[in-house]
């Protein structure tokens, strides 16, 4: 993946930031977006403001965010080989309660945000005749948890994961491969921001007896945006969340 060029929505906390992280240090050129200009820019500070990446601030929900991140990775470096759609929100929220300016948020920023910034990014993708989406789901649109009431959110990410599927047999014989990362419970600023104090107590949720970290899902990333023989497959990093219980 040296000197490929990678765009990642949400890259500034969390999985995102792990991301773009995991792919900088190895020689990717990467374009960073966060809706947080503040927090996108102390990232990218953090990360020594390392030559091999730029970043943007924008409403992933926006088609203009998805163009401006196309035409600034064109411009910066020529090439767009990565489309990494981290971007995201998630809260339980019991069903009889959802109201539709919740269905509207997680249409938006999580299905619209993916939708748009593909349709922006595989035009060049065609034309170098290549390319890599990796859309980031969830392992709850095939699990569902009683006590974890997300119905809002997850019909947001079942959508994508049937996007994934339906762009990799469009597109697969121009050799643009599209998949999914579908996270059990991983360590980022998510958990405390939906209320749970010690996202450790979610460990038995996984047969490994531990929760996700951020690294995971970046190396998972990484293993999808080189390889070049798997496409429309939803990928699970769960620590073996959806095959089994302890009891």
């Amino acid at each position: 993946m040296k000197n490929k060029t990678v765009i990642i929505t949400g890259a500034s906390t969390g999985i995102g930031k792990a991301i773009a992280k995991y792919f900088i240090t190895r020689g990717s050129n990467v374009v960073m977006n966060s809706y947080n200009e503040e927090n996108l820019k102390k990232t990218y500070i953090e990360f020594n403001s390392p030559s091999n990446a730029t970043y943007l601030a924008g409403d992933i929900s926006k088609q203009e965010t998805g163009k401006k991140l196309v035409a600034l990775a064109l411009e910066k470096f020529n090439s767009i080989d990565v489309l990494i759609n981290n971007a995201g929100v998630f809260s339980p929220k019991p069903f009889l309660e959802v109201k539709e300016d919740d269905l509207e948020l997680y249409w938006n920023v999580n299905l619209k945000g993916t939708f748009f910034t593909s349709q922006a990014a595989i035009p060049y993708m065609l034309q170098q005749e290549s390319g890599s989406i990796i859309n980031i789901g969830t392992v709850l649109v095939e699990h569902a948890i009683d006590g974890f009431p997300a119905t809002a959110p997850l019909t947001s990410k079942g959508a994508i994961h049937s996007l994934t599927r339906q762009l990799a047999a469009e597109f697969g014989k121009n050799n643009i491969k599209i998949n999914t990362i579908a996270p059990g419970i991983i360590r980022s600023p998510l958990q405390s921001k939906i209320g749970i104090e010690s996202a450790d107590s979610l460990a038995g949720l996984h047969l490994l007896n531990r929760i996700g970290e951020t690294n995971d899902i970046a190396e998972a990333a990484y293993y999808l945006a080189s390889s070049n023989f798997i496409t429309g497959e939803t990928i699970n990093v769960a620590g073996g969340h959806t095959i089994g219980h302890t009891i």
